[in-house]
Order: C-alpha cells, then sequence, then structure tokens
C-alpha cells in the first residue's frame, strides 16, 4: 500500500463523506480516487452509468434492486 498526501482541507472532506457513506477513510478516499479516474476514461457515461458498469463486472444481479417511482402529482394553483 502506498501513501499519497492531500491537502487538510481535501482529507476533512474525506472524512465527513466516510461517515455518511459507512465506509473507512482510506475506502472513501480510494473510492473517489476510482470513479475520477474511470470518469476520466469514459467522459461519455454519468457517474450512474459507471456504478452500474462496475455493478455488472461483479455479477450482482440489478434485477433485484429495481425501485419503481410514482411519478409525482402537480398541484393545482
Amino acid at each position: 500500500m502506498g501513501i499519497v498526501k492531500i491537502s487538510e482541507e481535501l482529507h476533512e472532506e474525506i472524512r465527513k463523506s466516510s461517515s455518511v457513506m459507512s465506509r473507512s477513510i482510506n475506502s472513501q478516499a480510494e473510492f473517489w480516487m476510482k470513479m475520477g479516474m474511470l470518469a476520466e476514461l469514459n467522459p461519455s457515461l454519468t457517474y450512474a452509468e459507471i456504478i452500474q458498469q462496475q455493478l455488472k463486472e461483479q455479477a450482482f444481479d440489478m434485477s433485484r434492486c429495481d425501485l419503481e417511482v410514482a411519478p409525482s402529482e402537480k398541484k393545482a394553483g
């Protein structure tokens, strides 16, 4: 494992995000670096498409995770 030096400000943002995402600080930093690398290599893909592609590569059954969202009702006004 290597060491990467980053600013205190970025480290603080990683720390906050890692808490919200239930990841270790190192795992959160690695996730952000991986997503950034994949985004640079695939500029035409959205974040959601990159995640979906990564899940497919891990043979994750996404059909069990499909959510049906009811269309929002417009308010009369």
